[in-house]
């Protein structure tokens, strides 16, 4: 049990759709999950046309960072972790 409580990282890379725009999908991570986030690379159009491409850098329990990425899977986003490398 002590190990749900340890604190750790996980780099992912997500992208939002533009209809997800107005939701505020990163700030739910830390207000809702608990996590600290770092946006270490962002992609977003002019004026929020298009999708929007971000490089996050989570911090939490493994819980936390579990029940964020069933949250972000819940939305139907596309999402990658480090482990795959032919994204990073």
């Amino acid at each position: 049990m002590i190990s749900e409580n340890k604190l750790t990282r996980k780099r992912i890379r997500l992208r939002i759709p533009k209809e997800y725009h107005q939701e505020p999908v990163i700030s739910r991570l830390v207000s809702e999950y608990g996590l600290t986030v770092n946006i270490s690379a962002a992609i977003l159009g002019a004026n929020g046309i298009g999708d929007g491409w971000f490089d996050l850098d989570l911090q939490g329990t493994s819980v936390q960072i579990d029940s964020a990425i069933a949250y972000l899977n819940d939305l139907d986003l596309q999402l990658w972790d480090e482990s795959q490398d032919d994204i990073w």
